[in-house]
């Protein structure tokens, strides 16, 4: 195999398709009134968070299972994952009743590991081993060799890219357009990106198609910058259906290749969509489906008057994570502030910051005090919660108005990483 000439044909596209008719549900390509207001466009919604297992990974996993020999699915598959994938890979194993190992983090949530468990039912074994996905996934391939099964690979996979690639096929079946402007498209290994763009590198070629990465994880703008493969040292795995150290090879080289511009969001962005998409519109979005909505506000100049498409790639969002979303929300909107405050240590200190500093809309959000014997001053750590970003420089004014000792936490991370 060429890696650097493999592009999925229409005809295995087609193919990828007809085997999942009966597997997948064909999600609705619909058109979002408030984005388009917004944004004075035509702005769809490609809603593979109404998939089967609400994510789009289902049709690359099941097209590379049901493309494996007789000997090979009865030698079984392992894979490797902490969510969309390993249940796309349960999901497969149960419909086929054949035998899945699918290692995950021990770090893995409860409800994570649940969920796999429910579409995998007895056709499945979990393995939690490790704290990290790269110790899962030396353990998954270290079993394929020794008991030669077959690994199914998130993402560099020429049956995996075909059959993330129905997605596109369907965007431009669907269409009420025959001119979609822009796609916006979220990045992980590269899998989805380099299966829907190369259909529409087929099918619509005028279409800008635009990569979305989490800026903790700019893995394929990296590498595309550099000109090769590169792999991350660290990244930041809030946004973790699209969080990857390293993009597949396959992946690469069709990514150089069919995309328009890559663009960068911020963690705290795509907090910020995910709350307007639940508030706004009932949608519930995980941090790697709400990527490419995000994406439109550093474009809203460039796709005005034009017909948009975003994929909303997943909705396995973790209740639990509610409070983190909307705290990096608020932080990246500037509307929530911390201090290290150093208050006289006598009666009333406390009483005095709140009415001489706090502005009418203030909330302090969050407070930590422990008084120290003997001593003048005691430090306390303080979140400030503001309605409107621009009171901040007022606040300010009146804590050095008042002459209030303070340290400002938001801009030094280290510190704010220890105390918050």
């Amino acid at each position: 195999m060429n890696y650097n000439k493999y592009f999925p044909s229409y005809k295995e596209i087609i193919k990828a398709k007809n085997l999942l008719n009966n597997i997948i549900h064909e999600t609705p390509l619909q058109k979002n009134l408030l984005l388009s207001e917004k944004y004075q466009a035509n702005i769809f919604l490609k809603r593979e968070d109404l998939q089967i297992i609400r994510s789009y990974k289902i049709r690359g996993a099941y097209n590379k299972i049901i493309s494996l020999s007789n000997t090979e699915l009865k030698n079984g598959i392992v894979c490797a994952s902490a969510g969309n994938h390993a249940q796309g890979v349960a999901y497969s194993c149960n419909i086929l009743k054949i035998l899945g190992k699918i290692y995950m983090p021990s770090t893995t949530p409860k409800q994570k590991v649940e969920r796999v468990k429910m579409f995998g039912k007895q056709n499945i074994e979990i393995i939690l081993s490790g704290d990290t996905f790269d110790a899962v996934s030396y353990e998954a391939m270290k079993d394929c060799e020794n008991n030669k099964k077959v690994f199914i690979h998130p993402f560099d996979d020429i049956k995996i890219i075909e059959g993330q690639a129905t997605v596109g096929l369907e965007i431009l079946q669907q269409s009420i357009s025959k001119n979609i402007d822009y796609i916006f498209i979220p990045i992980g290994g590269g899998g989805l990106a380099s299966g829907v763009g190369s259909h529409f590198r087929i099918a619509s070629p005028k279409t800008k198609i635009i990569g979305v990465e989490p800026k903790g994880a700019p893995s394929m703008s990296l590498s595309l910058k550099k000109g090769n493969i590169i792999e991350l040292k660290t990244i930041d795995r809030f946004i973790d259906g699209a969080s990857v150290k390293k993009v597949g090879k396959l992946n690469f080289n069709i990514c150089k290749e069919i995309l328009h511009d890559i663009q960068i969001v911020p963690e705290g962005k795509v907090c910020t969509t995910i709350l307007d998409l639940y508030n706004l519109e009932a949608i519930v979005a995980e941090p790697a489906g709400a990527l490419s909505i995000a994406a439109l506000d550093f474009y809203s100049k460039n796709i005005k008057g034009k017909t948009i498409v975003c994929i909303l790639s997943g909705g396995n969002n973790d209740i639990t994570r509610t409070e983190e979303i909307r705290e990096r929300s608020l932080l990246y909107e500037e509307k929530k502030h911390y201090f290290i405050v150093k208050f006289p240590q006598r009666a009333g200190a406390l009483r005095e910051f709140v009415n001489n500093i706090l502005g009418p809309k203030d909330d302090i959000a969050y407070f930590e005090y422990s008084k120290k014997n003997s001593k003048e001053e005691g430090p306390a750590v303080i979140g400030i919660e503001l309605s409107n970003k621009n009171d901040f420089s007022e606040l300010l004014g009146r804590m050095k108005q008042y002459r209030v000792h303070f340290q400002y936490l938001n801009k030094n991370p280290d510190l704010f990483r220890i105390l918050i």
